[in-house]
Order: structure tokens, then C-alpha cells, then sequence
């Protein structure tokens, strides 16, 4: 499997669960999306939040590459955090669609993808202030990693709150062989 069918696949996992999560959560009253549960972030606005938050953070570094994916030029529409809890969208139904937006904006960068975007080593400062410089490649699969990480917290509240998420494994979107290529 080519590194960009990896990222095409979890382009569409995050989709997927984003929409799975974001349904139940706008089954919740505010008060509900606001309680600190003491999880990261405290309540399930705060994680839906930072989640955006940290995927636009990581989407403007991804701009600094020497030779950036067109996609990101979408960037402009959206907001530009400088810090991991910062309130993007106090309305919930705001978050619920830039949610959407950046989900389309992320599966248009991975079908943009191609080895000379992931062969690249992007230099960026941390939350620290700190140089880094790491493949973009092993940063792209972070985003996605990261996300799955959080959501993983969110499943977790919902079923404490008594509300089922259902399958959320990525083996439901990876599609069967024919048993010729077994």
C-alpha cells in the first residue's frame, strides 16, 4: 500500500468518526457539551475544539513546506490558533461545520499527495517555540494519529453518558481483496 492510499484511507476513517461523534454530540444539550468531565480538555466541546484546533495548527505548518500541497491555500478560511485550548467557535453548530470543511479539506490533501510532497522535511517551531525539523510524511500520520487519540476519549465519555457510538474501527473502511491476491 502506497503511503498516499494510507493517507486516503485515514482521511476517510477521520471523516467517518468525526460525523459519527459530532451526531451524538449534537444530541446533547449545552449544558451537557460544556460539563468538565476530566478528560483532556475537560468536556466533549473542549476535545471537539482542540481537536479542530490542533488539525489547524498542524495544517498552517504543513503550509511552510518548500513546496506546499495547493489545498492549503483553503487555510484562509479558517481561523489561525495559537494555543492547544484556545475557543475557536463558541456555537456549536460554528465547530460542527468547520469540522466538516476541514474534513473535505483533508481528503483533498491526501488525493493531492504525491512523493515529492511526502518525501519532504518540513522545519517548523513547536508550541514551545522549539526548531523542529521531521519528515512531513511521519507529521501527516501524527494529525491523523492524534485525532484518533482524542475521539478514542470522547467514545469513552459518550459510553459513560450512556450513549453508543458503535463501530468505530478503521477495519470498516478497508476494503477486501479478491482472493486471487491473497
Amino acid at each position: 500500500m502506497s503511503l498516499q492510499h494510507n493517507f486516503n484511507l485515514l482521511a476517510r476513517y477521520n471523516q467517518w468518526m468525526n460525523n459519527k461523534l459530532y451526531e451524538l454530540a449534537s444530541a446533547l444539550n449545552p449544558d451537557e457539551l460544556l460539563q468538565n468531565r476530566g478528560a483532556f480538555f475537560g468536556s466533549v466541546a473542549g476535545i471537539l475544539n482542540h481537536l479542530l484546533v490542533a488539525d489547524l495548527i498542524w495544517l498552517n505548518r504543513y503550509r511552510q513546506l518548500a513546496i506546499p500541497p495547493s489545498v492549503l491555500q483553503q487555510l484562509s478560511n479558517f481561523p489561525v490558533p495559537v494555543e492547544l485550548d484556545q475557543l475557536l467557535y463558541a456555537d456549536f453548530n460554528q465547530l460542527h461545520g468547520a469540522r466538516k470543511q476541514l474534513d473535505e479539506l483533508l481528503l483533498s490533501l491526501s488525493a493531492e499527495l504525491n512523493e515529492q510532497h511526502l518525501q519532504q522535511v518540513l522545519s517548523y517551531k513547536n508550541m514551545k517555540g522549539e526548531l523542529m525539523r521531521k519528515p512531513f510524511s511521519s507529521l501527516l500520520q501524527h494529525l491523523f494519529n492524534h485525532q484518533t487519540h482524542h475521539r478514542g476519549q470522547l467514545t469513552t465519555l459518550f459510553s459513560q453518558m450512556g450513549l453508543d457510538v458503535g463501530v468505530t474501527d478503521l477495519l470498516m473502511l478497508i476494503d477486501n481483496e479478491p482472493a486471487d491476491n491473497l
